[in-house]
């Protein structure tokens, strides 16, 4: 998708009750950067920061940068926060109801814009007006339309009307999400201003732009993945995976299995029942944000396990690294088939809780020096005639488990397949990937962008999405907590290299064309917890994934310096809704633009 970019500049004009200006500095965009200068007696129009950047530089204030048609006039519009109201709706649907509950946050959040200190005096009133086909489907398949256009208009009685066209209910809150960020508190007048003469034609570059959350090493409070849902939600990001279970603890309680929680999990207070993962998918699809649950197995298993006679092997065998990638090590017993029924059962009730339009199996840091250290499991090898001198016969023990655990599954799902994605792995592997159907698999890349097991699962017609080490894993660079010195993916991840890491851009290097981007699905920002819990999480996440959003969202041209002054202005409303996201560079940059840089 290539952008066009219109951007209309003049004479700002400010409607409104006049106030006394108490700050002698003002703004002026030259060259797409908004600068600061003092306000004198020919300066009829001074400009606050915000207002300015929403006019200034080639996306205005905008984030993610829309991908197709973008004008914005030279008007803004004295703003009443109370007076927003929503008209084009059927009020029986459930996309009218979620609609009108998006814009009432709106105006809440509106509301609040100044510190909730706002003039409104004078101010004018807002209509939202929805119209597009808007499907019912809320399951948010990946095929579903997030398209959006957005038009703002000044009627000629004042009212501003805002008129948002999509084919679906993610397609209009992504619009109303552009909407949010073209209304500003202007601190010279103490008002709120919204752009008018606007209009906005855009649509995301990738269906799949995700955030992985691993719940497992240390647990995250509810709160806090509900922020984190809000904040992808500001950045247009449409998938939770939710890393929930792992050798470390089991906090998904299942009604079915209340045993895996009760001997998995930290404390019976970090648990995540029924009723929080309801919750948390309700806000999910609020958000226009699908939640996307993943069970690893047959490796990174291990508490929660130990109540079923013989289903676990290696569990906190030692020393770890003889057995496992981490401590405490853990992997199923993939002979014993009491371990095909437990899977069946916590599926059903994942299904059930989640109802989700894609399921992650896991499947990564398989160890075949586990299964190989155990001479029960040799024996049962030895029954089907797998070799147990080298790897192959433990990979087929592999695919015996993966295919079991997919038709499980499918079962647990009514007998429909769920499409159903895997790690990069073993399975992977040059001399093991046909034992995987592209048609049945989606494959998550979490190894580096120079991988080769890249070109070959787009030669074999996979769909990948990106998640690669090297540019998304926001744990590193933090000492280690196994050893001295730095975690193994270190140095730090920085926004810059989110959000330069172009999926398209991996591929084309390693030999493919523009026409084999139908396999990327797109990408995922990851944070292991190791080092990390609901204390830490805002700053691991934030704004760093919001870098990595607008490239999944628009695969920009440009690099990210020309990005730059949107991320700061970004950054900012994320802390302004309550997320505490890590600041990048002294305030003194955002109020002197382009004299930061190197």
């Amino acid at each position: 998708m290539f952008v066009i970019l219109l951007l209309v500049f003049g004479t700002l004009q400010i409607f409104g009750d006049a106030h006394k200006i108490k700050s002698p500095w003002h703004y002026e965009c030259s060259a797409g950067l908004c600068e600061k200068a003092a306000i004198s007696s020919n300066v009829s129009t001074p400009l606050s920061l915000e207002v300015c950047q929403m006019f200034c530089g080639e996306a205005g204030a905008i984030w993610p940068k829309p991908t197709g048609h973008l004008s914005l006039g030279n008007f803004v519009v004295h703003l009443d926060p109370e007076a927003i109201k929503i008209s084009g709706l059927n009020s029986t649907s459930k996309v009218s109801t979620l609609l009108s509950r998006s814009v009432n946050l709106l105006k809440s959040n509106v509301q609040r814009l100044g510190g909730g200190v706002a003039n409104n005096k004078n101010g004018k009133a807002l209509w939202v007006h929805f119209s597009g086909s808007l499907v019912k489907d809320l399951s948010m398949p990946l095929d579903i339309s997030e398209n959006y256009t957005l038009e703002v208009r000044q009627l000629d009685d004042g009212t501003v009307n805002a008129t948002i066209v999509a084919e679906s209910y993610f397609g209009a809150r992504h619009g109303l999400e552009t909407l949010s960020q073209l209304i500003v508190f202007d601190d010279l007048r103490s008002q709120v201003q919204i752009a008018r003469d606007v209009n906005i034609v855009d649509g995301p570059v990738y269906p799949y732009r995700g955030i992985t959350l691993d719940t497992s090493r240390n647990f995250i409070d509810k709160a806090a993945i509900l922020r984190t849902i809000r904040g992808m939600a500001m950045s247009k990001l449409n998938t939770f995976h939710w890393h929930i279970t792992d050798s470390h603890s089991f906090p998904y309680e299942s009604k079915s299995l209340p045993n895996m929680s009760h001997y998995g999990s930290y404390t019976p207070q970090k648990v995540y029942t029924s009723k929080d993962v309801k919750e948390i998918v309700d806000y999910g699809l609020l958000h226009g944000v699908r939640v996307v649950p993943e069970l690893d197995a047959p490796a990174h298993v291990g508490e929660g396990w130990q109540w079923i006679d013989n289903a676990l092997l290696c569990f906190k065998a030692q020393p770890w690294m003889n057995y496992c990638v981490e401590p405490p090590c853990g992997q199923l017993n993939v002979s014993n088939e009491k371990v095909y029924e437990i899977l069946e059962t916590i599926y059903k009730d994942l299904i059930h809780d989640f109802k989700p339009a894609l399921f992650h199996m896991g499947g990564d840091e398989v160890s075949t020096k586990c299964w190989n250290s155990v001479e029960s499991f040799k024996q049962w090898m030895a029954t089907k005639g797998w070799n147990t001198t080298g790897d192959s016969g433990f990979i087929k023990a592999w695919e015996y488990f993966q295919t079991k655990a997919y038709d499980a599954l499918t079962r647990a799902n009514n007998g429909k397949t769920l499409p159903s994605i895997l790690w990069t792995s073993g399975l992977t592997d040059e001399n093991n990937i046909d034992y995987l159907d592209p048609n049945k698999y989606i494959i998550q890349i979490w190894t580096e962008s120079s991988d080769k097991s890249i070109a070959r699962l787009i030669k074999k017609k996979f769909k990948v999405i990106f998640s690669n080490y090297d540019a998304v894993y926001l744990d590193c660079g933090f000492g280690a907590w196994v050893t001295s010195g730095n975690n193994w993916c270190s140095p730090y991840k920085g926004w810059q290299l989110l959000y330069d890491n172009s999926p398209l851009n991996i591929i084309i290097k390693q030999g493919f064309s523009t026409a084999d981007k139908q396999y990327i699905l797109g990408g995922s920002a990851a944070l292991w917890t190791e080092q990390a819990d609901t204390s830490s999480l805002d700053g691991r996440l934030w704004p760093r994934a919001a870098a990595y959003a607008e490239r999944l969202w628009a695969e920009p041209s440009s690099s990210w310096i020309h990005a730059e002054q949107r991320m700061l202005r970004h950054r900012q409303r994320l802390v302004q809704k309550g997320i505490q996201a890590d600041q990048l560079e002294p305030e003194w940059c955002s109020q002197n633009q382009g004299a930061c840089p190197l």
